[in-house]
């Protein structure tokens, strides 16, 4: 339970004294002290499970290993190894600071003296390569009464890698999709512990965006996370994905350390001793993939065999997800691997504006559009499912952006602008919007339905095709871009093997 210390607490593990807004929590490895404000009491850097270092770099987390005292849970904790932009500036997954291989840990804000409060899992995006945990902010969700938590979890050459070497030493385990394993590990110390910080183990939410919302359709998709949450979010998440297998990544992974000069017959204990320095910069397709024992098939294999996990759904994208592609003109052979020549009849608009508009508007349908309404119209056989689009423009942003950036729902989502926007900049029709968002997505984690608006937000299903659009002016679309999706749908399906 939840103690508020009333004077100075004696910790063998705190490097300052803790005052009269300390708060302490007992865990199942031992007590951490956080910090309390107006609206949330903050707990930062709570490890949930062991170092991934020496033998454990490139295997399955291990428990977190046990402490006395008191743990100081007031500052955040580094985060996972990735690339850190020079100056300090935070990167594209908005981590800056400290970096270190022992990176396993979380972050919770929960309402003042809650109990049985619903509970909320972020999972952080940045294409499985940047991002942390600690970049988000949960006080607002703790306002009104939600238990968060933000994760870390193993990136890029550390959390989606596989080699033959790995593979021969881990046996009977499953390996490859380390940061996967991360985000199963955190989501079991959840149940284990959540109900100490006053949240409701029976009613957790996964929400996640872009690499976060991959990650989440992967969770549906595997059997090793069934229990461990009750509905899910996700943001821009994609949800075509081509198979890939475990010996396909072997051999990226071989392929990839043999540029660093890795003899082909390195042991797992060589690769284990390469400084970690070496390994951030290593490009690769990093996110979860077929390792035939964490995972078994993919996402979209999973949906369209009916094994996905039968769970409350929100899913989304936004209108300018291109701007992935970056600020350069873009041209249709960008996506030639997709086959858009034949989907040209379909953009009749936006190929008479040219072949950047066109190029953007595809890019746009095919990798989020398209596979977030198809993931919808599948998931809601089960039980229901809510389809989104955020189209909305911040005001600073007006007129030079006419479309909603890859990312820009987040702040409104979490009614929480960021260290890199100043309030002066944030228009009362901004913070109309973040309330709305904000609403929904509370009121999805409390009652399995978001409520929330004026007009009534209706369950998807494919026949009616109702979405809610979060944009200049709110409200339920019928149909939206529905030539365009359908085409997109009928292009990408086959190439993603659904069939048994």
């Amino acid at each position: 339970m939840i103690r508020i210390a009333g004077a100075i607490l004696a910790a063998t593990l705190l490097t300052t004294p803790v005052l009269a807004q300390s708060v302490s929590v007992k865990t199942s490895a031992g007590v951490v002290v956080g910090k309390a404000s107006d609206r949330a009491n903050t707990f930062l850097n709570v490890p949930f499970a062991a170092a991934p270092v020496g033998d454990l770099r490139w295997a399955p987390p291990q428990p977190a290993p046990a402490w006395t005292g008191a743990r100081d849970a007031t500052r955040a904790g580094p985060s996972c190894p990735q690339p850190m932009l020079p100056n300090d500036m935070p990167n594209g997954g908005g981590a800056n600071g400290p970096v270190s291989e022992d990176c396993l840990q979380l972050n919770i804000f929960t309402p003042k003296q809650a109990k049985g409060a619903p509970v909320m899992v972020w999972v952080h995006g940045g294409s499985h390569r940047t991002g942390a945990g600690w970049v988000y902010d949960g006080q607002n969700f703790a306002r009104d009464g939600v238990v968060v938590v933000s994760i870390n979890y193993r990136l890029g050459a550390l959390g989606y890698f596989a080699h033959p070497a790995l593979t021969r030493a881990a046996g009977s385990k499953p390996t490859g999709n380390f940061g996967l394993m991360d985000q199963v590990a955190a989501l079991r110390w959840v149940q284990k512990n959540i109900a100490a910080f006053g949240g409701d183990p029976r009613n957790v939410t996964v929400f996640g965006e872009s690499a976060g919302g991959m990650s989440i359709l992967s969770l549906l998709a595997t059997s090793s996370a069934r229990g461990l949450y009750a509905k899910a979010i996700v943001q821009s998440g994609a949800g075509w994905f081509e198979p890939k297998t475990l010996a396909d990544k072997e051999k990226e992974g071989a392929a990839a350390l043999a540029r660093l000069g890795v003899a082909e017959t390195a042991t797992a204990a060589d690769l284990r001793a390469i400084p970690v320095e070496k390994l951030v910069p290593v490009n690769g397709d990093y996110q979860p993939f077929i390792d035939g024992k964490l995972m078994t098939e993919t996402a979209s294999q999973a949906l369209a065999r009916g094994r996905f996990a039968d769970v409350p759904l929100m899913i989304g994208s936004n209108s300018g997800e291109d701007s992935l592609m970056g600020p350069a003109k873009q041209t249709m052979a960008a996506l030639a691997r997709f086959g858009v020549e034949a989907l040209k009849p379909a953009y009749p608009e936006e190929a008479a504006k040219g072949e950047d508009t066109l190029a953007r508007a595809m890019f746009t349908d095919r990798l989020m559009g398209g596979p977030a309404r198809w993931v919808a119209a599948k998931a809601s056989a089960g039980k229901p499912a809510w389809l989104y689009y955020f189209s909305y423009v911040g005001a600073r942003y007006r007129p030079a952006a006419t479309t909603s950036a890859h990312a820009a729902e987040i702040q409104y989502v979490w009614e929480y602008w960021g260290r890199r926007t100043p309030m002066s900049v944030v228009s009362d029709e901004d913070r109309a919007m973040a309330s709305l968002m904000h609403a929904c997505w509370v009121s999805f984690a409390r009652t399995s339905t978001p409520k929330c608006g004026a007009e009534a937000w209706p369950a998807y299903d494919a026949t009616s095709d109702r979405l809610m659009e979060f944009g200049a002016s709110s409200g339920v679309r019928v149909g939206l871009r529905k030539t365009q999706l359908d085409a997109q749908q009928a292009a990408a399906l086959p190439g993603l093997k659904l069939a048994k």
